[in-house]
This record gives structure tokens, sequence and C-alpha cells, in this order.
């Protein structure tokens, strides 16, 4: 009868002790690398070492006089609590190895335990390059998820709208170290330019992790004429004014040339004629033949026969004709008439040439 009442004493006091022992969280999920917490603590006063064990193995000792006593891990450590009524196991870069039960253990006062979950972030790709198709036209995208634990769900997101599962595949396998690769395909059609995004994650990540790719409707770019019509107005106008400015200026290059080529032409017949003007002065007036023109030395008979044939041609040259150029001595014949002349040896030497025009 002693042993009974004994035995619920016993009970009834640790079943006290665990009511006012606390740990939390009950469940905490973190990713491969990340830092895990957990808070013990108790309103009671009658505990003297406390335990932090990890799946069954203890990993850190606390003496509530003397703290921290003992580590077994360089990565696990504890933390007096902030509000000061409890300890804090931390766990320092979490691996696959440390997912488990936590548990914290009032030596002969009771035990709380808690569970450690630790998930793997891998990669998320999709394959190719931007995109161009016409309007209306098939496309396929294909995205891989590659290296998560456990299986991530992965969907598809088009001009920032999720699409529904119904409208791509998907298929999971399992590699090495419990990891998993998620493939997917997705068909649509174009209809506008847009993003199409391929998005994967696990309930650890905060933010899922995305790849994007470019989807360019050529039928739309080009069927927009809102968009285009102040460029296309714009381009219409400089091209307009470029071709008149050429013109201009082909223009005056035209009428330049053509100026230099008319001064060219004058310049070149007024040479010709004034080299036809010198070579040629008599041409206008009718020129004749000389027959006064004598060389030095010739006899008088000679001479007195040119002078009587000049006398009779002079007979019919008429006022218009009278030669340009001649000496003072056949202008004196011409005014006396039909005077005889002597004329010397001598001054047969000062006779030139008479030129009858």
């Amino acid at each position: 009868m002693d042993f009974f009442i004994l035995s619920v004493v016993l009970l009834s006091y640790s079943t006290q002790v665990s009511a006012l022992l606390k740990l939390s969280p009950v469940s905490l999920t973190v990713l491969s690398g990340d830092e895990a917490r957990f808070t013990c603590s108790t309103d009671s006063a009658e505990w003297d070492v406390m335990m932090w064990e990890l799946n069954s193995t203890v990993v850190v000792t606390i003496s509530r006089i003397h703290n921290v006593l003992s580590s077994s891990l360089p990565n696990v450590t504890a933390e007096k609590s902030q509000n000061g009524d409890g300890w804090e196991l931390v766990l320092k870069s979490v691996e696959r190895l440390h997912e488990g039960q936590v548990s914290c253990n009032l030596q002969g006062n009771g035990k709380k335990t808690a569970r450690l979950f630790v998930q793997e972030k891998g990669t998320v790709n999709i394959f190719g390059d931007n995109t161009i198709a016409l309007k209306g036209e098939l496309v396929w995208f294909e995205c891989d998820a590659v290296g998560w634990y456990p299986e991530p769900s992965l969907q598809w997101e088009v001009h920032g709208k999720k699409l529904s599962q119904s409208s791509y595949h998907l298929s999971s396998e399992q590699t090495g170290k419990s990891l998993f690769t998620v493939s997917s395909n997705l068909s649509m059609t174009a209809t506008q330019s847009s993003r199409v995004d391929c998005l994967a994650s696990v309930s650890a990540l905060s933010t899922p992790l995305m790849s994007s790719i470019s989807l360019t409707v050529v039928a739309e770019v080009v069927e927009d004429k809102d968009d285009c019509t102040v460029p296309l107005a714009v381009t219409s106008s400089l091209t307009a004014l470029l071709l008149l400015l050429l013109l201009c200026i082909c223009t005056v290059l035209w009428y330049r040339e053509r100026r230099q080529a008319k001064k060219s032409t004058q310049d070149a017949n007024g040479c010709e004629e004034s080299n036809n003007g010198r070579s040629l002065p008599a041409e206008p007036t009718g020129g004749r033949v000389n027959f006064g023109f004598m060389s030095e030395g010739a006899t008088d008979a000679v001479y007195k026969e040119i002078i009587k044939e000049i006398h009779s041609k002079m007979d019919f040259v008429s006022v218009d004709k009278i030669p340009d150029v001649v000496t003072s001595s056949s202008l004196s014949l011409h005014r006396e008439g039909h005077t005889q002349v002597n004329l010397s040896e001598e001054n047969s030497k000062n006779i030139r040439r008479v030129t009858t025009v």
C-alpha cells in the first residue's frame, strides 16, 4: 500500500515538472547550410543539468550554475536565451545527417522532443535561348530542376500568370544521395510576346528559384500600328529631308560644273579668234598678192616693170581696198598719179612689202 502511494507521488511530481518544461519550435525545416535554433525553458528551478540530444545522442551539456560544460560537435553550441529563462541549442551549417529528433532533457526532471528537417536546394534551368515565333504557332519549352531534396514543386508562369498543371507535363527521378530531378515540358500557342518562367521550390525556400526565357511573337510587332505610327512618321520625314538635301547638293554641283565648262569654252573661243586675227589680218578686207615685193639687188628694169604693173592694178582698186600697211614711198606714188619716180639702187633697199587688201 505504501509502495503504491509512493509511486503515485513520484509520477505526479514528474508530470508537474514535465508540464513546466517548454521546447520550441516543435518542428523546424531548414535548408542545408543554414542555421537551426531550438529553445528549452522551464519555470522550475529544481534542475541542475540540462542535456541537448540530437537523434538520442547528447551533443551539449549545460549546468545551471556553470553554464555550458561540453559540446561533442564543432558546429553545435548553446546560448542563453534572450528572456533569460532558458537555453538555445544552435546548430550551424546544418547537414542532412542532422535531420531527426532534437530533445531537451532536464536530468531527472523531464524531457521534451522536437523535429528537425533538412532540405536540399538544387538548380533550375530552361533549355534553349530566347524564342521568336509567328502568331498562332505552337512553341515548346523544357525545364529541369536538378539536385533537390525532397522532390521539389515545379510550375510554369507566362506573362506573370501561373499555368494550371494540366497544361504541362511533369516527370521525376531520384539520383544519388537521395536527390531528386524533376523535368517538365510545356507546349503553348504563341499569342503575344511575353516572358516564360519556370519555378522550382521546396518548403524551406522562402522564394522559388526561377529560370526565364523570352518569347517574341513577330506578328504582334508588325500589326501593332499604334506603337509604330510615330516612329514611322519620323523616319519618313527624315528620309524626305535627306533626299531634298541630296537633290540640292546635286543641283549646285551640276550648275557649278556647267558654268566652269561654259567659261572654259568661251576662253578657248576667245583665244582661237585672237590667234586667227593675228595670223590673218588681211582676210576681212580681201587681201591680194603683194606685187611690190622685191628682193634686194633687183635691177632697174625689173623694178620699173613692177611699178608699172602696180599702177595699172591700182586704177581698179576701190577706196575700201586700200592697204592696211604701206610705206611712205607707195603713198606718194598713189597721190601724184602717174608721176615718174626715179629711185636709185640705194633707195630700193628701203622698200619693203606693199600689201594690197
